[in-house]
């Protein structure tokens, strides 16, 4: 009897299609598939994106990709959500526990990032300096990386920072010092309570802070809907 040989990639491919992951066209394998995403947190509870509005008493959104005041000029998410794996946001809310005793808390500017959306920045802008390049996918897309800032609960008012989120100017970036004494100093205390709870600093943005073990979880290219 002869055996018909099967391409090992053709294997990896169906088992992948069956699974409810995709290989996108950049090469990259997302879950897609809201049944999957179940799966793995049946599987384990730790995979599961949480609503960080609902999650973090006090904390603040303000996510600009869910309107028109982007990089893009366009709205790219369909509701103003803000999501991240459990243990990212277990973190996070430590850190905004420790800015509360302070009067301090935190403004979410983005969490969680269909890979769909990666994409479209990346076609759109042309740039992998400030923009995730879709062959390898973003920590974003992971669930396990934050756009933030401090604001003064009393206020509402954000501490002065270097720049606004989305420069891409090099006083964006974290070790940039042509600043005053004021936002040098702000920016150091953002730096200080996101790394001692286990965030590291983006090396280009100092608003962008990705969580210790990203690496871990899947590239995913769920709707906000799905996650809820």
């Amino acid at each position: 009897m002869k055996f018909k040989f099967i391409p090992l990639f053709i294997i990896f491919l169906y088992s992948v299609i069956c699974y409810g992951q995709s290989i996108t066209k950049y090469g990259v394998t997302v879950v897609d598939d809201t049944s999957f995403y179940k799966k793995e947190i049946e599987r384990d509870s730790l995979n599961k994106l949480v609503d960080l509005e609902k999650f973090i008493p006090r904390i603040k959104l303000d996510i600009k990709y869910a309107t028109k005041e982007n990089i893009l000029g366009m709205k790219v998410y369909d509701k103003p959500k803000a999501f991240l794996r459990l243990p990212a946001a277990y973190a996070l809310k430590k850190v905004q526990a420790e800015l509360n005793k302070g009067g301090l808390g935190l403004k979410i500017f983005d969490a969680y990032r269909p890979y769909s959306v990666t994409v479209l920045f990346y076609e759109k802008i042309k740039d992998t300096e400030y923009v995730a390049s879709p062959w390898q996918g973003s920590r974003h897309n992971r669930g396990c990386a934050v756009d933030v800032s401090i604001i003064d609960l009393k206020t509402g008012k954000e501490l002065e920072m270097p720049t606004k989120i989305d420069d891409f100017t090099l006083k964006a970036h974290p070790d940039y010092q042509d600043l005053s004494d004021t936002v040098k100093s702000n920016r150091a205390l953002l730096f200080s309570v996101m790394k001692k709870y286990g965030f590291a600093q983006f090396p280009t943005e100092w608003w962008h802070f990705d969580f210790s073990g990203w690496a871990n979880y899947f590239l995913m290219d769920l709707k906000f809907d799905d996650l809820e």
